[in-house]
C-alpha cells in the first residue's frame, strides 16, 4: 500500500511543480507521448474536463496554431488557451458549439468522463460505459476522417462490447494503462487511431 501512497503523491507534488491542476495530467502526457493522439497544430475536443488538467496539457500541446474546446457538466475555472463550456454532453447543441468554434471537422477527441460515484461498482461501471457511447455519438459527427480518440474506461462486463464497437470505427485500438493510474484503479485507457466512421 505505500508504494501506491508514494506513487500518487509523486504525480501530485509533479503536479504542483508543473502548474497542472490534477495528477491525471500525466496520465495524457504518457498516453500522447506513445501514441500522438494530439499534436501541434491539432483541433481538440475534451469531454469530461473537470478540473482542467487534460486541458492544460492539450492546450500545451497543440501550441498557437491549434485549438481546444473542454466540456464538463461542472464549472471549470478558465484555462488561457482553451474554450470550457458547462454542458451535459448528452446535450446534443454540444456538435454545433464545436463547428460554430472549430468551423470544420477537428483532429482528436479526448474523454476523461466519470459519472457521479455511488460506490455500486456494476451500477458506476454501467454509467461510465453510456456516458462514453455518448460521447461516441458526438465524436461521429465532428471528427475528421483519420482523426484519433482517447477514452476512459472503467473497466468491467461492458467493456469488451465498447471496445469491438470501436474496433469497426477505426484503424487501430489498444487498450492500455498509464504509469500514473494508480495500480489498483480499474481504468483502462482505448487509444482509437485512423478514424474511417
Amino acid at each position: 500500500m505505500k508504494l501506491i501512497d508514494a506513487r500518487r503523491d509523486h504525480y501530485r507534488k509533479l503536479a504542483h511543480e508543473q502548474g497542472f491542476r490534477s495528477r491525471s495530467a500525466f496520465k495524457l502526457k504518457e498516453l500522447n507521448k506513445s501514441y500522438r493522439i494530439i499534436g501541434s497544430g491539432f483541433y481538440v475536443l475534451e469531454l469530461g474536463c473537470a478540473p482542467g488538467g487534460w486541458t492544460q496539457v492539450a492546450v500545451r500541446t497543440v501550441g498557437n496554431k491549434g485549438k481546444v474546446m473542454a466540456v464538463d457538466s461542472s464549472y471549470v475555472e478558465e484555462i488561457s488557451g482553451a474554450l470550457i463550456l458547462k454542458r451535459n454532453i448528452e446535450n446534443e447543441s454540444i456538435v454545433d458549439e464545436v463547428f460554430s468554434y472549430f468551423r470544420k471537422k477537428i483532429n482528436s477527441v479526448i474523454c476523461d468522463l466519470s459519472p457521479q460515484v455511488t460506490g455500486n461498482w456494476s451500477v458506476d461501471h454501467a454509467k461510465q460505459i453510456s456516458l462514453n457511447y455518448s460521447a461516441a455519438k458526438i465524436m461521429d459527427q465532428v471528427l475528421a476522417e483519420k482523426g484519433n480518440v482517447l477514452f476512459k474506461v472503467f473497466d468491467g462486463q461492458y467493456s469488451q462490447e465498447f471496445f469491438d464497437y470501436l474496433k469497426k470505427k477505426f484503424f487501430k485500438v489498444i487498450r492500455t494503462k498509464p504509469k500514473a493510474s494508480r495500480k489498483p484503479s480499474s481504468e483502462l485507457y482505448f487509444i482509437c487511431l485512423g478514424y474511417h466512421g
